[in-house]
């Protein structure tokens, strides 16, 4: 194993030096004579690399090959559903449109700071969770048509978007996930409870059956199954609950626990693996059957605190955002930040944790700046910065959410309302 080992890195060191003598030998023929020199004498070829095109037919080769690939496996639809992924699609053209496309549609009030909401799996519900305990569920369909009628296209035929207001929380509600597969809703708060409402019976107003924990929750994230939930409290070490018995699993190795509260977790779409972000400054993977931890990035924010992790739709890279203001793409299969998103408004260290998304198609990072009440937005393949757009809230954008399925999200603010976003059509 050793010499397999030992000839593999042999190869892998050739493939190299004969990929930077390209390099050096294409910028040369390019005439970009400085370059070129800085990276001789970076690299030292041996013997000296002369001028030539050759690496400009090999990539023009290989793009005439992967186009061949791409149109005999039908790539159009594919990259609209597949997302990011920077192994093979580096420079894919964006399929959806910039959120500063976007438009209110819809704006519901609590009675106190909007901090938490979802969408379904199907994208036709959102719920929100507020301050003053209560959870509101959304009909998306209804929010669309009742802004139909209200320009003279429709009918909203008198349906109110809100469908169910849940009360059955004594304290703020701090996260909310649907199940997978069933009409089912869950609800973290800081009364340390766990709440899963059947929200499909029309009767429901208190949960059908409850997780209590005794530290407040801060976050928590659905098994890809619906069997299992994985949560972050107050404590730093991670709990995963057993959704139909309640019982709570603990790593038992306390050195692999974070040293503060856990801020955002997430399973994997595959399950193989959930990730936990936390105010340590740390983000740590965990194996999804053992719950061990497998890989830590220390102050993978310069040491500001973690304010969310998003996995992609491939299982491949993790989104996060930090205090420090800045969202961060990290690739899993070699432990390492590939992009980092710079420019938000906000200057310095945020007071308020903002949650840093990707959109439908995984096109763009969006991220809500607490200063300017902005949204911030790159595009997620090469983090250029796009438009700037208010998101007409009067105190901070505390969590932002955006559907699986189409170009909407839903904005929560500290000025107790929660608006829905959707793009604008071409009559407006």
């Amino acid at each position: 194993m050793g010499d397999t080992e030992k000839v593999d890195l042999n190869s892998l060191v050739k493939v190299r030096e004969a990929l930077y003598r390209l390099i050096i030998s294409q910028l040369y023929y390019d005439g970009q004579q400085t370059l070129a020199s800085s990276m001789h004498q970076t690299i030292h070829p041996d013997p000296p690399c002369p001028p030539s095109d050759r690496l400009f037919r090999l990539v023009l080769l290989g793009l005439q090959k992967e186009k061949e690939a791409s149109d005999e496996r039908g790539q159009p639809e594919d990259q609209f559903t597949a997302g990011l992924d920077l192994e093979f699609e580096s420079d894919m053209p964006s399929v959806a449109p910039e959120p500063a496309a976007y438009e209110t549609c819809y704006v519901t009030s609590h009675k106190g700071a909007c901090r938490s909401a979802c969408f379904s799996p199907d994208g036709q519900l959102v719920a929100t969770g507020s301050v003053d305990a209560s959870i509101k569920i959304i009909d998306v369909d209804r929010m669309l048509a009742k802004k139909a009628h209200e320009h003279g296209d429709g009918d909203s035929a008198g349906h109110h978007p809100v469908i169910k207001t849940l009360y059955d929380h004594v304290d703020e509600v701090t996260c909310l996930e649907f199940h997978p597969r069933l009409p089912l809703l869950a609800s973290g708060s800081r009364d340390t409870n766990i709440k899963i409402f059947e929200y499909s019976k029309s009767s429901v107003k208190k949960a059908t059956s409850v997780i209590s924990d005794a530290i407040p929750v801060r976050c928590f994230s659905f098994h890809p199954t619906g069997d299992y939930l994985v949560v972050g409290t107050d404590q730093p070490a991670v709990r995963v609950y057993d959704v139909s018995t309640a019982q709570c699993y603990v790593n038992p190795f306390v050195k692999q626990h974070h040293t503060n509260r856990i801020t955002s977790t997430q399973w994997s779409p595959d399950a193989r693996v959930y990730v936990t972000g936390s105010n340590d400054g740390t983000i740590k993977i965990w194996d999804g059957v053992s719950s061990r931890c497998v890989n830590t990035f220390s102050k993978a924010h310069d040491g500001a605190g973690i304010s969310s992790v998003v996995f992609s739709k491939n299982g491949k890279y993790v989104l996060s955002s930090g205090k420090d203001s800045m969202v961060k793409l990290w690739e899993l299969s070699t432990s390492r930040c590939l992009i980092a998103y710079t420019g938000a408004g906000t200057i310095g260290k945020q007071y308020h944790k903002s949650r840093a998304i990707f959109n439908h198609t995984e096109d763009y990072v969006m991220l809500p700046d607490e200063v300017t009440k902005s949204l911030c937005t790159w595009d997620s393949r090469n983090a250029s910065r796009k438009q700037l757009m208010s998101l007409c809230h009067n105190s901070p954008v505390r969590h932002i959410i955006h559907s699986p399925i189409t170009s909407a999200f839903m904005s929560c603010s500290d000025d107790f309302r929660a608006r829905f976003w959707v793009r604008r059509t071409a009559t407006h």
